[in-house]
């Protein structure tokens, strides 16, 4: 498997458990994503994405995105996408 970096995370909403990320490489629904940080380091699917509360099925890099985490995540945390 392989790991491209495709952005970073900038906000954490705890009680929504949605973490925001800043991307620097495209990004869609279905995509498998590693979030490794200072105490964090997991991996998931993204099912839902939203920019600006509406939902969307893809993003391009420079587009900040809203997504579902399956664990708690902090500012700066980098995010990976998984390709096999």
């Amino acid at each position: 498997m392989q790991e491209i970096e495709v952005g970073k995370i900038t906000h954490y909403y705890g009680h929504l458990n949605v973490a925001v990320i800043e991307l620097s490489d495209a990004l869609k629904i279905g995509d498998n994503i590693h979030i490794k940080g200072h105490s964090e380091d997991f991996k998931q699917a993204i099912d839902s994405m939203q920019i600006e509360h509406a939902q969307v099925t893809e993003a391009r890099p420079g587009e900040s995105v809203g997504i579902k985490v399956t664990g708690k995540v902090h500012p700066q945390d980098k995010v990976y996408k998984v390709t096999p």
